[in-house]
């Protein structure tokens, strides 16, 4: 006797609009998860680095990273929403709500709230509002992403099209609640790596970040193992030999914590992400390349009822097997120039 008892994902058809999909395992995140995000993208924000650090500012220790926070909300995802994913095609109204720390078992449920079939009638994106609560559940982040997603048959009827009308930006008062209130005086520039806090900074201003780092496949490997993300575009070399590239696809969740830490160099003490605006995989990424990123200070905010942190909203753009001296993004014909991966719309806190 045969049965089918496991799990080919969900295809176009197969969604709802206002269909709610709680996701399985939760995940403890423990030290050493914060340790292997270290070796694999190597961040060096001294809050999230050092218990002693945080402490001294204000943090009970060191909060996780917060695309560490997300990478392991995301992968709670990837089986229902994008594992017949032909690409994440974007995000908006990313919110870090909460810091989540090691011990902390994180837990995601998702909210399809617009659908689009694709004039081809093989394919529609899908939108969803993803929610990642820890064991209290209290939500330390939500955001919302749209996936091309397969369609099973062609021929399937599908509803009337519904597509979200998404904000440009996070308002600022809505930032913040994941820093306590922090001792600036005890906020040991040395140590951080660098002089220029929120007050040095300027809209319009761009920052090369000069440092590149090359991904290695087993590093990618690795990295989407780690966060139980089962797409088959990233690890399944067997399957992608068939594909339109020939080879697996870097999960774009590196791509945005390669240029997250390569963002150090330039905006040392840009310690907590607070919110992604929006953002979108330009191109893929393949293992050997080469990732360079700079980005462009967009708008500088106070936060309201804090004097401790400000806001910078920035244009975090990777891009691969080039430097970044020139600040490529786009070409005259507004299409993204040659080796852009990603562009980011994201607010970052740092001290005043």
């Amino acid at each position: 006797m045969t049965t089918t008892k496991t799990n080919a994902g969900n295809f176009f058809e197969d969604y709802k609009f206002g269909q709610i999909l709680t996701h399985a395992t939760p995940r403890t995140v423990t030290e050493g998860d914060a340790a292997v995000y270290m070796s694999l993208y190597g961040p060096r924000f001294a809050v999230t680095s050092s218990d002693q650090f945080a402490r001294a500012i204000g943090y009970p220790r060191a909060p996780l990273d917060d695309l560490l926070t997300f990478h392991v909300v995301f992968g709670k995802t990837v089986p229902d929403i994008s594992l017949n994913a032909i690409a994440n095609l974007g995000y908006a109204s990313g919110r870090f709500l909460k810091p989540a720390y090691p011990g902390d078992t994180l837990s995601t449920v998702s909210e399809v709230i617009g659908l689009k079939e694709n004039s081809n009638k093989e394919t529609g994106t899908v939108y969803v509002r993803s929610t990642g609560r820890n064991q209290k559940g209290e939500v330390v982040l939500e955001y919302i992403r749209w996936v091309m997603v397969r369609k099973r048959d062609k021929n399937a009827p599908v509803g009337e099209a519904i597509v979200p009308k998404l904000p440009d930006r996070i308002d600022p008062s809505e930032l913040g609640s994941a820093v306590p209130t922090i001792d600036t005086a005890a906020y040991d520039l040395a140590l951080a790596g660098s002089p220029y806090r929120w007050g040095d900074y300027e809209a319009g201003e761009k920052i090369d970040h000069v440092d590149g780092m090359t991904i290695e496949e087993a590093e990618h490997q690795m990295a989407t193992r780690l966060y139980q993300n089962t797409a088959k575009v990233h690890f399944n070399q067997h399957t992608e030999a068939k594909g339109r590239f020939g080879k697996r696809i870097i999960y774009g969740g590196v791509v945005i914590s390669l240029a997250r830490a390569l963002s150090f160099n330039g905006l040392n003490n840009a310690f907590h992400l607070a919110a992604i605006n929006g953002g979108r995989h330009v191109a893929p990424l393949f293992a050997g390349d080469t990732v360079y990123a700079w980005s462009e200070i967009l708008e500088k905010a106070e936060i309201p009822g804090r004097s401790d942190i400000g806001a910078l909203r920035i244009r975090l753009v990777a891009v691969k097997n080039q430097d970044c001296s020139a600040f490529p993004l786009k070409k005259e014909s507004g299409e993204y120039a040659d080796g852009v991966i990603l562009d980011v719309d994201a607010w970052v806190v740092l001290p005043r």
